[in-house]
């Protein structure tokens, strides 16, 4: 077993990439907040993965949250390496309000990120995004807050995922 392994469930996103006409979505699970003011997010990406390429080329980055019904999307993206797999998914891309990477059409949010930093660590590269501008479902975040109804996906172990269920606890 792997220590990093027990972390896990863990979020899943989608991570796009874009520089010029190359457009990359691949599955990530190392993403987290590293600041709110200015609001910044971190991905570790491995150095082998074209994201990493077209991130380094472009500077920008988008974290797509992808819900239950894109399971299948998810993982091609995960699986699958290089561009061409876009067109065996099902996602839409559509502009970003301020960044040249493109956003998915139907995610439960979408935040741009600016790189602002990177460094290496072991075999990944931790980028660190600024987030710039964003976009969200607002049935899936009712008065800004996460409906665990809305299908949020967590990454389980390699070809296992769980999706939230409705059960929520409120503590005073």
């Amino acid at each position: 077993m792997e220590p990093y392994k027990l972390l896990y469930p863990m979020r899943t996103y989608l991570i796009i990439s874009a520089y010029g006409n190359e457009v990359n979505v691949m599955a990530a699970d190392w993403v987290t907040v590293v600041s709110f003011k200015p609001t910044m997010i971190g991905v570790a990406i491995s150095p082998e993965r074209y994201t990493h390429k077209l991130i380094k080329k472009s500077g920008e980055f988008v974290v797509s949250v992808p819900h239950w019904d894109m399971l299948s999307d998810i993982w091609l993206a995960g699986t699958e390496s290089g561009p061409e797999k876009i067109r065996k998914m099902k996602i839409e891309l559509r502009d970003s309000k301020k960044l040249k990477v493109p956003s998915i059409k139907d995610a439960l949010a979408n935040i741009e990120c600016r790189v602002v930093d990177f460094k290496n660590y072991g075999d990944h590269t931790f980028f660190v995004g600024e987030v710039v501008s964003y976009t969200y479902n607002k049935d899936a975040f009712p008065r800004g807050v996460p409906s665990p109804r809305a299908g949020f996906v967590s990454h389980l172990s390699w070809n296992q995922f769980i999706k939230f269920s409705d059960v929520t606890e409120e503590l005073p």
